[in-house]
C-alpha cells in the first residue's frame, strides 16, 4: 500500500545507518542496492517492509518510527486490536495510522479514561511488567458513604480471590449517604482489580475513570478523542523504561525483522 512507501533516504537514516543527508551521498555514489539493483535517484520510494535495502553490499532493516499516542476511552469500547465478537475496539476511535499499533495494558469495557497506545513494544513490555510497578490513578464513584475505615482497608491492602492487594493510594474526594466519589492510585496490573478491591468493602463502583498513567495526565481530552504524546511525555516515559530494564529481563525479540 502506498501509505508504507518511504524515500530512500529516509529509510536509510532510519535504519540508523547515517542522517540523511549521507544516505543521499551514499545513493548518488551508486552504493545503494534496492533489490539487487543500484539505485542514484534521490526521490526513489522504497517499502521498507518487503523491499530489500543494502548499503555498501549489506542489508540494513528499517524499523518503523516509534509513535506514542494517548486516547480518552469512552465506555462501550473493548481494549483490543479486533473482537472476534463485533463489538467496538478502542482502534475504532482512531485514524488510519501506516504503522501497527497497540494499547498498552488494558482498561475493561466499562471503564474510561487515559490508555496509551504505540508501536514500541519494548517500552509496553516494561510498562506492564509486574514487577515494574507502575502507578495508574483512577476517579472512582463508589455506592454508599465510603467511610475512612473503608479507605483504611484499601491502603494496607484487601484480600481478593487471586490473593492480597499491595497497599493502594486512597483519597476520599466526596462523599453523602448515597454515593462517594475517590481517587485510587495502584500500581499492580490484576484484572478489575479497582471494581474487585471496592466490591470488597461493601462499596460496587458504579463509574470509573483512568486519569494518570505512568506519569502521563488525562487532562483536559475530551471522551472519544486522542492525541500524541508531546516529546517530554515520551522522554518521561523512556526514562522510566531505562530505569526499569536493568532490574528486569529483557523484552522477547520480535519474530520478524518487519
Amino acid at each position: 500500500m502506498g501509505s508504507h512507501l518511504m524515500r530512500l533516504q529516509k529509510a536509510i537514516a532510519q535504519a540508523g545507518v547515517t542522517s540523511r543527508r549521507k544516505a543521499e551521498e551514499l545513493i548518488l555514489t551508486g552504493k545503494v542496492q534496492v533489490n539487487g539493483q543500484v539505485v542514484t535517484t534521490l526521490g526513489a520510494k522504497v517499502d521498507p517492509r518487503t523491499d530489500i535495502i543494502t548499503v555498501s553490499g549489506k542489508r540494513i532493516i528499517v524499523s518503523p518510527k516509534k509513535v506514542y499516542y494517548a486516547l480518552n476511552k469512552p465506555v462501550g469500547y473493548i481494549t483490543s486490536l479486533k473482537d472476534p465478537q463485533g463489538r467496538a475496539t478502542v482502534m475504532d476511535l482512531l485514524p488510519p495510522i501506516a504503522t501497527r499499533i497497540f494499547p498498552i495494558g488494558r482498561l475493561d469495557y466499562n471503564s474510561e479514561g487515559l490508555l496509551l497506545l504505540t508501536n514500541d513494544g519494548q517500552l509496553a513490555y516494561y510498562l506492564t511488567h509486574p514487577r515494574f510497578k507502575v502507578k495508574k490513578t483512577y476517579r472512582v464513584l463508589v455506592k454508599g458513604f465510603f467511610g475512612d475505615e473503608d479507605a483504611a482497608k484499601l491502603r494496607a491492602g484487601v484480600e481478593l480471590e487471586d490473593g492480597k492487594t499491595a497497599p493502594a493510594r486512597v483519597t476520599i474526594l466526596k462523599r453523602t449517604p448515597t454515593y462517594s466519589w475517590l481517587e485510587i492510585t495502584i500500581h499492580e496490573g490484576r484484572k478489575r482489580e479497582i471494581r474487585r478491591m471496592c466490591a470488597s468493602v461493601e462499596h460496587p463502583v458504579l463509574k470509573l475513570k483512568r486519569i494518570e498513567f505512568a506519569g502521563i495526565l488525562l487532562g483536559k481530552l475530551p471522551v472519544g478523542h486522542y492525541r500524541p504524546l508531546t516529546s517530554l511525555e515520551i522522554l518521561k516515559l523512556k526514562n522510566l523504561v531505562r530505569t526499569a530494564s536493568g532490574h528486569l529481563p529483557p523484552p522477547p525479540k520480535p519474530s520478524s525483522s518487519f
